[in-house]
């Protein structure tokens, strides 16, 4: 079987310096908050050009700290594409406000800036674009409209670590960007793992008591936080795995170059890519209105794929409430009928690639 995913053939390319890096971990006794975690915070935020990388347990935690931290809660909204991973939205919900939907692209999947200003309200206290795919948002036009309303821009940047957006990396356009390190992610821990990066030095220090029990000073607390600390063994297994980083990048684009060539004209949709910045292809997403069918076809060949993501947001049964339906917002709830992930990864051996392909392209066997 082809998965979808190889973590274990990436293991084993960087097997003697991740064994290093836990080994060495195991002998320090230093488990929590560490030296692995604060050189990995150090290195973050050069790689990404920024002040402050807070490490944090997941990728959830960071989108609920980040919006504590622009004092979002109850009766606030904050705008939100309706095609992601339901952390988007669930982190604003778990605060007691309101995610506002705003539909998608239809080429790049992201969030419509053509739609934004309509679902601005004296309520919004924020915007949160997310680099869906490892394919970052239109963030000039998000930044010029969150100037224009007083707003917070917080970059769901979960899935785009190393991408980049007219030069600048993702991670760091915003006010505040959250990073998820979980496992299948193009930077990815051995359990779950994230970050916080921003250049605001009062949102710095506010976050980092929000992620240890809202303390300064240790058993003082002066704001009720929440305990959600990167550990040591994943700090030093990412500090590892950061040095691959660009390398891994590189691969996957240059695996999506080849599909995009052998696809074009097979009756799938390929990710476009806007010219001024850098897809870093987390996922490889076709789209095809024949998609069981598809998905069929591939399994029967033993290939793994995927539906990111078999359901809009706003149709999610933790948002029935708040007045969406189905039609509301059309183009996300097409998507969700018709992308499939399919397996892209830098371990990725040329017979498999040659198989995933002439499975989607049959006319490829000839």
């Amino acid at each position: 079987m082809i998965p979808l995913l190889d973590l274990v053939a990436q293991y084993h390319t960087i097997k003697p310096e991740i064994d290093a890096a836990i080994q060495g971990v195991l002998e320090s006794g230093k488990f929590i908050l560490g030296p692995n975690e604060q050189a990995f915070e150090t290195e973050v935020a050069a790689y990404l050009d920024v002040k402050h990388a807070i490490g944090l347990a997941s990728g959830t935690d960071a989108l609920v700290i980040a919006l504590r931290a622009i004092g979002v809660g109850p009766g606030d909204e904050v705008i939100v594409p309706a095609y992601s991973f339901f952390a988007t939205a669930g982190c604003v919900l778990t605060l007691g406000a309101a995610p506002i939907f705003v539909d998608i692209d239809p080429h790049t999947y992201l969030i419509d800036t053509n739609l934004i200003e309509k679902a601005i309200t004296p309520k919004t206290k924020a915007i949160i674009p997310v680099h869906l795919y490892g394919q970052p948002a239109d963030m000039d036009e998000i930044m010029a409209i969150a100037a224009r309303h007083n707003l917070k821009v917080i970059e769901d940047n979960a899935q785009a670590f190393g991408a980049a957006y007219k030069g600048q990396k993702t991670g760091a356009i915003g006010h505040i960007a959250c990073l998820s390190f979980f496992p299948s992610k193009n930077l990815g821990a051995y359990g779950d793992a994230g970050m916080i990066t921003t250049n605001d030095d009062q949102l710095a220090e506010k976050m980092r008591m929000l992620r240890v029990h809202g303390w300064k000073k240790k058993y003082y607390p002066e704001i009720l936080g929440y305990n959600s600390r990167l550990d040591e063994l994943q700090a030093a297994i990412l500090r590892v795995k950061l040095r691959h980083l660009d390398a891994w990048n590189k691969m996957r684009r240059e695996l999506a170059a080849v599909y995009n060539q052998e696809l074009a004209g097979c009756g799938v949709t390929v990710p476009f890519e806007a010219s001024d910045r850098t897809h870093v292809y987390h996922l490889y997403i076709i789209r095809s209105r024949m998609r069981s069918e598809l998905k069929q076809k591939l399994f029967e060949q033993g290939i793994a794929s995927e539906i990111y993501y078999p359901q809009p947001l706003h149709l999610a049964q933790p948002c029935r409430g708040l007045g969406w339906q189905e039609g509301s917002l059309p183009v996300s709830e097409q998507a969700s009928l018709e992308n499939l992930a399919i397996p892209i990864y830098p371990e990725l051996s040329p017979e498999q690639l040659s198989l995933i392909t002439s499975t989607v392209n049959p006319t490829l066997k000839n």
